[in-house]
């Protein structure tokens, strides 16, 4: 509780530094409006059916993006991770394709896949695969030998090591990786709906009210909800590590 309320009162005082900096005679009204002005509009688009689409069609590609990331990572990362001529072969690939941002690929990835959902989906992937694959990689190397050798003494072969030992054993890293993924594809995604000319989305919102009547409380008001989306997600992420590997 003491620390929920220190959160609270945090919160608080941003709030309140944001009001008075919004109402302050040195910045223009349409450029900053106060959380009292965004709040009431973010109620506003509460009751708005098609703000509530925009809201859904992020969370849906979220969660579409990070079990595929998930789907493709894990199995990757243990092969990776348990295999040293694999992962010697694929080094230099991996750390050439790592560093290249999501956004500079959309261009690449509207010609190849359209202005469909599937674009910025692809694209959320392609920027979740990297802390859940490296994650897993670095929980195999923090393997306890031990366990790998007395499961073998009783028989277990490689996929069977694989699946009871070292899965379980890397399970909180890729929770951990699983959690920050999840983060870095919700900007990916709003990213790329701000800038690819998605037609839904919380991007694609934002664009709209900025490139329309320049509408900056719904700017914020987008911008406040993807912010809490984060929020919610990263929360139940890591009450989920807490909960089944408290280890």
């Amino acid at each position: 509780m003491r620390v929920f309320t220190r959160g609270l009162l945090g919160i608080a005082g941003f709030l309140v530094v944001w009001e008075l900096f919004g109402r302050s005679p040195l910045v223009p009204d349409d450029a900053l409006p106060p959380p009292s002005v965004v709040v009431g509009e973010l109620f506003t688009q509460l009751s708005d059916q098609m703000f509530i689409r925009h809201v859904i069609a992020t969370v849906l590609a979220l969660l579409i993006a990070v079990v595929v990331a998930v789907v493709i990572a894990v199995p990757s990362g243990l092969v990776l991770g348990s295999v040293p001529a694999v992962r010697h072969a694929t080094r230099a690939v991996i750390e050439f394709l790592r560093p290249i941002p999501s956004v500079a690929l959309i261009p690449l990835a509207l010609v190849m896949l359209g202005f469909g959902p599937e674009t910025k989906i692809t694209l959320a992937v392609y920027a979740a695969l990297w802390p859940i694959l490296f994650n897993t990689i670095y929980a195999l190397d923090e393997l306890d030998p031990v366990m790998v050798d007395t499961a073998r003494a009783f028989g277990c072969g490689r996929i069977r090591v694989l699946l009871q030992v070292a899965l379980p054993s890397a399970l909180p890293f890729v929770l951990t990786g699983i959690r920050l993924a999840a983060t870095t594809a919700l900007v990916v995604l709003v990213s790329v709906e701000l800038m690819s000319g998605s037609e839904i989305g919380i991007g694609y919102f934002i664009m709209e009210a900025r490139s329309g009547a320049g509408r900056m409380d719904q700017v914020l008001v987008g911008t406040v909800v993807a912010g809490a989306i984060g929020v919610l997600v990263n929360g139940g992420l890591e009450r989920a590590r807490r909960r089944w590997v408290a280890w």
